[in-house]
């Protein structure tokens, strides 16, 4: 894709044009946190998959319907501690400056993976985890900015406005394009429960439908992706990467946050009308689930 304008437009109108309407797909992303990894040839080819791909959404008339941007990893920072003092890693702003030119231009928006549970699980000795889990605690407060943060989602959004702030991108909207809790992980894997992953969502999910911003953008209201909708039972890896999920592979609820099973084993599937009556597009502005987002990862050949 990244040399022919003609794969790209048959990739969007297999994969995204020929389930309009149908299917709200609201964004497609163009890898999946490749700047911050160590492949050169996929970081050098990065730039002109988006570039193609975003031409062949403009030509099919639905630049206004379906934005390409691509999701990033908090590894993509050089500091993120505290918010006001993020900024991309020097070997990532080369790769990272014409991407976000790019993105400017087209209005979309900065992706970011925002994991709570990844900080707390690499350093539970120094992270409170109730500041993980947006429960009562201290928090933390920014000299700089002088502004509290008492939850480390928030932090970890407004450290990459900060980042795209120095970087000359300061009105460009941050969108949270991954977040989640696992609720199992190996011995090692500090505070994955179902407990944990259960109080997560839930204060996430209050969070989001306040439709408040954070305290570095007041104004712009934080929207986010759920990962996952299921548990990926047959992904390899460590525990906690198979057990994010909502559900489980069958469609019953990994844990109980105000839904209920998608599928009873005994029963016929539900209809996109049965799973709106059960209180999913209520969340629709403010909370988006990543259940099948468009993602052209390595192995569709970037």
């Amino acid at each position: 894709m990244s040399t022919g304008e003609d794969r790209a437009m048959n990739w969007v109108k297999e994969n995204v044009q020929a389930f309009l309407p149908g299917t709200q797909i609201r964004g497609i992303a163009v890898g999946n946190e490749i700047l911050g990894c160590s492949d050169l040839e996929l970081l050098e080819v990065l730039l002109p998959v988006a570039k193609n791909i975003y031409g062949a959404v403009y030509r099919l008339g639905l630049k206004e319907i379906v934005q390409v941007s691509s999701p990033y990893s908090e590894a993509v920072f050089a500091n993120s501690y505290p918010p006001s003092a993020c900024i991309f890693k020097p070997d990532v702003v080369p790769f990272m400056k014409p991407l976000l030119q790019l993105f400017s231009q087209i209005g979309s928006p900065f992706y970011i993976n925002a994991y709570p549970f990844l900080a707390y699980k690499n350093d539970p000795q120094h992270i409170d985890i109730n500041y993980a889990l947006f429960k009562d605690n201290r928090g933390i407060y920014d000299v700089k900015t002088k502004l509290h943060y008492d939850n480390m989602f928030e932090a970890q959004v407004d450290a990459a406005y900060s980042a795209l702030e120095k970087a000359g991108f300061n009105k460009m909207e941050v969108i949270v394009s991954e977040t989640g809790w696992a609720s199992r992980g190996d011995p090692d894997e500090a505070g994955a429960t179902v407990k944990n992953a259960r109080t997560y969502n839930r204060h996430l999910r209050k969070r989001l439908t306040k439709k408040k911003g954070t305290p570095l953008r007041p104004k712009i209201p934080v929207r986010a992706y759920v990962f996952a909708l299921f548990n990926e039972n047959s992904k390899p890896g460590p525990t906690s990467e198979r057990n994010f999920g909502l559900f489980k592979p069958d469609g019953s609820i990994a844990y109980d946050i105000g839904f209920t099973g998608l599928v009873p084993s005994s029963a016929p599937p539900l209809s996109f009308k049965d799973i709106a009556a059960q209180g999913w597009l209520r969340w629709s502005y403010s909370l988006l689930f990543m259940a099948c987002s468009v993602v052209l990862q390595q192995g569709l050949g970037l």
